[in-house]
């Protein structure tokens, strides 16, 4: 182990299972739910040298027999000790283990009351039914013990084993799965709509006929790639970052700087949440925190050469804690490439018989894919030469579904996405959390925004404009929305690193085109997630404080997330600065999502200000290629 900050080996984590299974009065029934490194403070990491000495202390969380929200571990790998074994509190439990899911599975296919009203709609082979889990936490059924752990079910019909299910939605029958007594305490039944019978299928053998394949389009690098990677640590064109997956947060960017400055400490999906906005039953209750009440990281896929990644790659294998204390080795998990990203600048000057001069830009690619249920989720982080920082979120996979019944579904809520089917609105919020260290220091936040001047003698045109800046002096002055008609931007600066204007260097924070949540702030979603209450937050650091939504987020009611992360209020005018940003999208769906949805983008930038004294990429060499084709050639 050459860094403190590499990941968490697959003998770590059977010697921290087997130290863990040693301690006195531990629960041999025990289900473990992840693994996740305790990061050494940001002190030490930055005065670290190789060869030193360093800690290693993972922490381990699972639930056993005890009606609470489970338990956490902290070992001491090196010193071979479990150091503290803690319980979770049973209003704010720790994450599903997939046992837990695969119980509720077999729970809901054996009980009576499911099966008679899958015998109402004509259903008896049970082998072709597939079952959906979704949290319990939020809107929970009356039947379900208050502190105990729960999973709602819902239900789909395969035509053969390699159907798409989603296309035959099971409509009306929901059963209600109490975890800590291992039942079903209720099955609702809101009555049979006739089951769809058009097929869904998506892969390539089920369709009618292909287009013609594309050209073929070959990235190729004679001299090789232009990064280099040394355990989790990549270097490119002055970049360097440590990568990592978190199994809640999914991947992890650790150290983020730029010829040797330190940007953003740490980086990384902190919460997100994916409320509906239906009154049909199948949907009125969903907001589910996808990231750390299943895993974001446990999820990721093992990513796949020429389909998921395209270049020259090199990938990051990460390693899991599975709920029987066995390791799961996702290969593939982080793939990391360059990607051409057309011009970088550019400019023509007329006055010199148009002499022109141009660069082409490229970008670092660090990237992982996650499913979760129907959806499918690509976080990708982008390093660009000029010193940008890009953060994208793109979504597919396939949109919760409804048989339509015009009884139920309503306009403007439910849309129809085939002669058969609806789906309904809903929004997807990610919080992202930016531990920052620019310039190794404490760090201040600002808020620009672009006004117009009012029309007097100094304006008579009333063309002016003015950027006024306002320092964010608390948490609750922190609290802040994208506004487009002001071109609202935030900026983080060090007041004690100046470049040669004397300005301090700095970073804004670009929002993308995003919503806020749109459900009532006091509802389920609004208590649970009151990070999607707003764009923008910010604290200071606090070892504590790394979830949006709180740090167990199943069954919970919001304890521990940002409204009470930032209740007391504290002063950040100057201090080790988090800020935590939403955005996402609200999906409206439309016919062109069916039977699996094209990709659809959001995310934000992080660029410099005056953190460089010029374009830090005028000294790009021309790459101008005598032998690119045209129909000139």
């Amino acid at each position: 182990m050459k860094h403190p900050l590499e990941q968490i080996s697959a003998s770590e984590i059977t010697d921290a299972v087997n130290i863990c299974r040693s301690a006195e009065g531990f629960d041999e029934g025990s289900l473990f739910v992840g693994i996740s490194l305790i990061e050494p403070p940001k002190d030490f990491l930055r005065n670290y040298e190789e060869g030193q000495e360093f800690p290693r202390h993972l922490k381990i969380r699972g639930i056993d027999s005890k009606s609470d929200g489970g338990f956490v571990a902290i070992i001491d790998v090196l010193g071979k000790e479990i150091i503290s074994l803690d319980r979770v509190s049973e209003k704010a439990q720790t994450t599903y283990s997939m046992a837990e899911v695969f119980m509720a599975l077999e729970l809901t296919k054996a009980d009576e009351r499911y099966q008679e009203a899958l015998k109402k709609r004509g259903i008896t082979d049970m082998g072709l039914v597939q079952i959906d889990p979704w949290p319990g936490g939020g809107i929970v059924h009356e039947s379900i013990k208050p502190g105990h752990r729960a999973l709602k079910t819902i239900s789909f019909l395969r035509e053969n084993e390699t159907d798409n299910a989603y296309a035959k939605p099971i409509n009306g029958v929901i059963s209600h799965v109490d975890l800590t007594l291992k039942e079903v305490t209720h099955v609702d039944d809101y009555g049979a709509v006739e089951i769809p019978k058009a097929h869904g299928r998506y892969d390539a053998d089920s369709q009618t006929a292909l287009r013609q394949q594309p050209k073929k389009i070959d990235i190729t690098q004679p001299d090789g790639p232009g990064f280099e990677i040394d355990g989790n640590l990549i270097s490119w064109e002055g970049w360097q970052v440590r990568a990592s997956v978190s199994p809640d947060e999914g991947p992890v960017l650790h150290q983020i700087s730029l010829n040797g400055r330190a940007i953003v400490h740490r980086a990384a999906l902190s919460d997100m949440v994916v409320p509906y906005g239906s009154a049909d039953p199948m949907h009125s209750w969903k907001a589910v925190h996808d990231g750390t009440e299943y895993g974001f990281g446990t999820l990721v896929n093992s990513l796949t050469l020429g389909c998921d990644c395209l270049g020259e790659i090199h990938y990051l294998d990460a390693n899991m804690l599975l709920f029987d204390g066995s390791v799961n080795t996702i290969e593939n998990a982080i793939c990391i490439h360059e990607e051409d990203y057309g011009i970088q600048w550019k400019h023509t000057d007329i006055n010199m018989l148009g002499a022109n001069e141009v660069r082409r830009s490229r970008r670092l690619v660090i990237s992982s894919i996650a499913t979760i249920g129907n959806y499918d989720y690509g976080l990708f982080w982008y390093l660009y030469l000029d010193g940008t920082v890009q953060c994208e979120v793109k979504l597919t996979g396939i949109v919760g579904i409804s048989a339509y019944d015009e009884k139920i579904h309503k306009s403007g809520q439910d849309f129809r996405i085939s002669e058969e089917l609806v789906s309904p609105i809903h929004q997807h919020l990610f919080c992202v959390r930016l531990d920052w260290d620019l310039e190794g220091g404490n760090n201040q936040l600002y808020e620009t925004n672009v006004e117009a001047l009012p029309i007097d003698e100094n304006n008579p045109h009333g063309m002016q404009l003015s950027a006024v800046s306002t320092h964010l002096k608390s948490e609750s002055e922190a609290k802040r929305d994208v506004s487009v008609s002001s071109s609202r931007v935030w900026k983080v600066i060090n007041s004690n690193k100046t470049n040669s204007f004397g300005m301090p260097v700095g970073y804004k924070l670009l929002p993308g085109n995003t919503p806020t949540l749109l459900a009532h702030p006091d509802s389920p979603p609004g208590i649970r997630a009151s990070f999607a209450k707003h764009n923008l937050w910010a604290t200071p650091f606090n070892q504590g404080e790394m979830s949006a939504g709180g740090e167990n987020s199943v069954m919970h009611s919001g304890e521990g997330g940002l409204d009470d992360i930032t209740s007391s209020d504290r002063d950040i005018r100057e201090c080790d600065l988090v800020t935590w940003y939403t955005f996402g999208v609200t999906h409206t769906p439309r016919p062109e999502d069916w039977p699996v949805m094209p990709v659809e983008y959001c995310g934000f930038h992080l660029i410099p200000v005056g953190f460089f004294e010029k374009n830090p990429t005028i000294n790009l060499p021309p790459s101008c290629n005598a032998k690119s084709k045209s129909n000139k050639d």
